[in-house]
């Protein structure tokens, strides 16, 4: 077992409350299901990268005399990937290997859920997995109810008259703001042409009082 196994194995034993809190055979399961990999970047801690982490190597002369060291980040993309059984899409640091590996497996929740455990490498991937399978198991237990043909029609028919009725109501809501508009646009016609009319007559007695 390597070194982060080992500390990851511990921290969960602390928070059961012992090694003795549970039989030997869960915490052989537990250690099971922890990481192989030794080493883990930061930045794979916060993302899926399926096993692709920072490389070390050297970059060689042409003539082979000089050598430098040199390393090779992984490709990580941000990316929204839809979850069924959130319903929604989730934003997800990933590298290119690991949306081949998800478009493979068919989305993120098939991917979570055929990957194992010991295969994960990141707690947060562990959490994530053992999440997804809580929400899948809590949906295979629901019970699902089916309507019969011709409760199927009524409510189809229910939804169409309640579709009918708001179509109904905008329309009536727009004949009674365009009557608005047109009385507002007749009641300011009506006071222009008075103010025209009382700007005529001014003239007119101007005019008379000069002759």
């Amino acid at each position: 077992m390597s070194f982060r196994a080992q500390e990851m194995y511990k921290k969960i034993v602390r928070k059961v409350g012992g090694g003795a809190a549970l039989p030997p055979q869960v915490m052989e399961s537990v250690r099971k299901c922890l990481p192989e990999n030794k080493v883990v970047m930061g930045r794979a801690k916060r993302g899926i990268f399926a096993g692709r982490h920072i490389q070390f190597g050297n970059k060689i002369s042409q003539s082979g005399g000089n050598k430098s060291r040199r390393s090779w980040k992984p490709n990580v993309q941000e990316k929204r990937l839809f979850s069924y059984i959130h319903d929604r899409h989730i934003r997800v640091k990933v590298t290119t290997h690991a949306i081949k590996c998800i478009d493979k497996a068919g989305g993120i929740d098939e991917y979570l859920l055929k990957t194992p455990y010991h295969k994960m490498g990141t707690e947060l991937g562990l959490a994530w997995k053992a999440k997804i399978e809580k929400m899948y198991a809590e949906l295979g237990n629901m019970e699902v109810g089916f309507f019969s043909p011709e409760e199927e029609a009524k409510i189809e028919k229910g939804f169409e008259e309640l579709k009918l009725v708001k179509k109904e109501a905008r329309r009536e809501a727009r004949r009674a703001l365009a009557k608005k508009e047109m009385e507002e646009a007749i009641a300011s016609g009506d006071q222009t042409a008075e103010a025209e009319q009382i700007e005529e007559g001014n003239a007119e007695d101007l005019e008379r009082e000069k002759q």
